[in-house]
């Protein structure tokens, strides 16, 4: 059994998805490894990872709908407000989702369907830098 951990940095406009896929399958061909997992970690609490629809983008314009309507930074209700109006709502996003997310690994390669691609989602309106960090593990 080998590991290989890399990181690299993403580089947000503000709230969306941004897809990572290939800078993950990178790091898996940089591995060596044939046969596995790749293990990819977001290191934020206010984005997140989600492995999505990549054909069509307007399954991504209408997942952003979607959580914009499911958590609204308008709510009164609020507390941890510091960092503005964006700032509880983003972090109850990335609750919502998920930090981190495990993939198959044969021939040395990714075993994605057809149509799943691997997405920063951000939750904050800022541009942000997030860290992702990727183990692959296996032979």
């Amino acid at each position: 059994m080998n590991a290989h951990t890399a990181t690299f940095a993403v580089s947000t406009r503000g709230k969306g998805t941004y897809d990572i896929t290939s800078a993950v399958a990178a790091v898996v061909r940089e591995s060596g490894i044939r046969t596995g997992t790749a293990t990819v970690f977001i290191q934020h609490t206010s984005a997140s990872l989600i492995i999505y629809e990549n054909a069509d983008r307007s399954a991504r314009t209408d997942l952003h709908e979607f959580f914009e309507r499911l958590v609204p930074e308008d709510s009164d209700y609020f507390v941890h407000t510091a960092e503005g109006p964006d700032d509880m709502p983003s972090h109850i996003r990335m609750v919502l989702t998920r930090t981190s997310e495990v993939i198959p690994i044969a021939a040395g390669k990714l075993m994605l369907g057809t149509w799943q691609g691997i997405f920063v989602f951000e939750h904050r309106t800022a541009a942000h830098t997030r860290n992702i960090v990727v183990t692959v593990t296996g032979s």
